[in-house]
């Protein structure tokens, strides 16, 4: 792929485009990147690219177009580049077709799903470390996998999202799984079946293709994407069949890479805790095993690990009750793994659905509830599922003008909670409209749990 020369316009001018920016201007190409914010293209100033704001038709002489992930189809500009016969990719693609002209290109070990990406990305690069690796978490995370493949690792755990996979046309990692499939992002995709799809192209040329037992979607995918003559790979969090890890006798077991079953872990080894999270462990561990990774490797891996924050990170045990910041679940599948991991929990609630369902959340999550706290633009929503699912739980809704609604949040659910108990943020919503975003909210909630506490709200002395 040489780009020397080339006229590329870069759609997008965040972390991604930035990140698109300076390679291609490295690689010599002629850059003009374009974004409706006049404050991200400004950030670009320091660099060669020409600068142009809200452009809704490619500038001519245009011969490809790389988008940023959040970029819709339908957008004025990228409809104007593919009507015109450019071809239009994402970051990870290109980052892709540059890998791979290297003499020794980085193998790719990608993740994507619904829910669990952030942590199993994390759990499989720390087994590639514990294995001696040159390896790193990529792609999604907040390390884009153009920097991660400048910089010359070997070995990608690539976190991948459906945004990033619709604009990639010719990757194949060495290993690839679907965590799961549920409603998300239907306000960009359409519908579920075509979200499902978005996600199932990334089994499209891999080696070894991964799926989920317990999730139809995830093995359908595998079925529907994956060349025949690549490795068909499974995990359950019961006892797993020939092909498959799964658990035993509270191990994590692998019966796929070896001719007899091998224990890889414990199942304490895991961290957060829940079911979703061993769900994680085994998919990252059949990741890591495709590379060749020794059980001891996984093992020390779950071990090392450290969450992220904001995914099930206890903040305080305040009079007998634990405060969990799990503001990663942006959507009603995460937050059921999230509730479904503790006996009694007041649960805080609420933001932007997008357009997803939220009834068999709360029915699967009724018997376990001792009060809802909601807030944000769909609270009613969720509201109208709790009083038909569990109308005997007590209920409020925050006013939308409360001037700090975190701390009335958590006010109101320790007024509920009891010794023994969990409080927990599990939104099951995005948060843009309350917040710059799901870290921000985390930080609202357990600066909050701070000032219950009687700490300052920063944590210093």
């Amino acid at each position: 792929m040489d780009l020397r020369g080339r006229a590329v316009l870069v759609a997008g001018a965040g972390v991604t485009g930035r990140s698109v920016v300076t390679t291609l201007c490295e690689a010599g190409a002629q850059v003009t990147v374009t974004d409706a914010n006049a404050d991200r293209l400004a950030a670009l100033a320091d660099t060669p690219a020409r600068i142009e704001r809200g452009l809704t038709t490619p500038p001519e002489g245009t011969e490809l177009v790389v988008t940023s992930p959040g970029w819709r189809p339908d957008s004025p500009l990228l409809a104007s580049a593919a009507a015109a016969g450019i071809e239009v990719i994402g970051d990870v693609e290109l980052a892709w077709r540059i890998g791979n002209e290297r003499p020794t290109p980085p193998v790719w070990l990608a993740v994507t799903g619904t829910n669990g990406k952030t942590t199993t990305v994390g759990m499989l690069a720390a087994m590639l470390r514990a294995a001696g690796a040159n390896a790193v978490a990529c792609g999604n995370v907040g390390f884009a996998v153009l920097d991660a493949v400048h910089a010359g690792y070997e070995v990608l755990a690539v976190e991948l999202s459906s945004f990033q996979l619709h604009w990639s046309n010719s990757l194949a990692p060495h290993a690839s799984v679907v965590l799961n499939v549920a409603e998300d992002h239907l306000d960009w995709h359409g519908d579920l079946d075509t979200y499902a799809a978005a996600k199932g192209t990334l089994h499209a040329a891999t080696q070894v293709a991964v799926a989920n037992a317990d999730d139809a979607i995830s093995t359908r995918l595998v079925a529907d994407h994956a060349a025949r003559d690549a490795q068909w790979v499974g995990f359950t969090r019961g006892k797993p069949k020939p092909g498959q890890l799964g658990i035993v006798d509270s191990t994590l077991v692998d019966a796929a890479y070896s001719d007899e079953p091998v224990v890889l872990a414990d199942v304490a080894d895991v961290r957060p805790e829940g079911k979703h999270n061993i769900a994680n462990a085994l998919a990252a561990a059949a990741l890591a095993r495709a590379y060749g990774v020794s059980p001891a490797a996984v093992r020390d891996g779950l071990r090392a690990f450290t969450p992220g924050e904001h995914r099930a990170a206890e903040v305080a045990t305040v009079a007998g009750v634990r405060y969990i910041n799990d503001s990663k679940a942006t959507n009603p599948h995460a937050a059921s793994g999230s509730l479904l991991s503790y006996e009694h929990v007041v649960w805080i609630a609420g933001g932007q659905l997008k357009g997803a369902e939220v009834s068999s959340l709360v029915a699967d999550a009724a018997d376990r509830l001792r009060g809802v706290v909601l807030l944000g633009a769909d609270a009613d929503v969720i509201a109208d599922a709790v009083s038909r699912h569990a109308p005997d739980v007590p209920m409020t809704t925050l006013d939308p003008g409360d001037d700090d609604p975190m701390v009335a949040a958590v006010s109101a659910a320790s007024a509920w909670a009891r010794p023994g108990d969990v409080v927990l943020l599990a939104p099951a919503a995005a948060s843009l409209d309350m917040f710059r975003d799901y870290a921000h909210r985390g930080e609202a909630f357990a600066a909050a749990v701070r000032v219950l506490a009687g700490e300052s709200a920063d944590g210093s002395p």
